[in-house]
């Protein structure tokens, strides 16, 4: 019997997507309000057993309200009120009960607004501590039926390498630690890295870097600006 490589295997498990550009689209705007991603998780929890300290906000209410005291705990770095929801010792969500949500319609915005996709979008790592979740976002596999898609693609992630190579430049805590809150930041300034000058293949760029640090502060505020509309 033969034994199949790993990259068969990969191809076999390989989940297609939609067009880049218009899941970029939907992504931007499920970051904007509280419609949520739609993604295609199919039998996949991983994200729900991933050991994520899931954030939830004061005006949250409906969900507060569906979750325990002593579940909560203050939010580092956020100011009174914020809160994250912990893990068990199995890296499980304390909702998470008999394989789905305990509280699926009332789940916090930071889990309807969670896509794996972000992590193959922008080249960004899961992270060592998540390899189910990395697992899963590898086998995501975008269509690029149009110039645009590519042009978007290469500006996602050159967005993500420019917040990674120069994260010292931006003001302390502009470039979140978490990898899933800097995929997120990187999806919210790409456009700044449409423009040739801001992005090149080689990681050089045309634009002086602090001009670039202050075109994606201000593509970040605009970004802000439109969210709380």
């Amino acid at each position: 019997m033969r034994v199949k490589k790993a990259k068969e295997l990969t191809q076999e498990q390989a989940i297609p997507t939609e067009g880049f550009s218009s899941w970029l689209r939907h992504t931007r705007q499920a970051q904007r309000t509280e419609e949520g991603a739609s993604v295609p998780c199919g039998d996949c929890k991983a994200c729900c057993t991933s050991s994520y300290f899931v954030h939830i906000g004061p005006d949250e209410t409906e969900t507060l309200a569906r979750i325990p005291q002593e579940l909560r705990f203050a939010a580092p770095g956020l100011p009174k009120g914020h809160v994250v929801l912990g893990h068990d010792k199995n890296g499980h969500c304390p909702m998470f009960s008999e394989n789905k949500c305990s509280i699926y319609e009332y789940r916090p915005q930071t889990c309807r607004k969670y896509d794996c996709r972000i992590f193959p979008a922008t080249g960004l790592p899961a992270g060592t501590d998540k390899p189910v979740i990395a697992r899963q976002a590898g086998r995501w596999q975008f269509a690029f039926p149009t110039l645009q898609d590519h042009e978007h693609f290469r500006a996602v992630q050159a967005a993500a390498k420019f917040l990674r190579e120069h994260a010292e430049s931006f003001p302390a805590g502009f470039v979140p630690n978490n990898p899933t809150q800097q995929a997120a930041v990187a999806i919210k300034v790409y456009e700044v890295f449409l423009h040739p000058t801001n992005a090149s293949a080689n990681g050089e760029h045309a634009a002086p870097k602090h001009a670039i640090v202050e075109a994606v502060i201000a593509a970040y505020e605009r970004f802000a600006r439109a969210e709380n509309a």
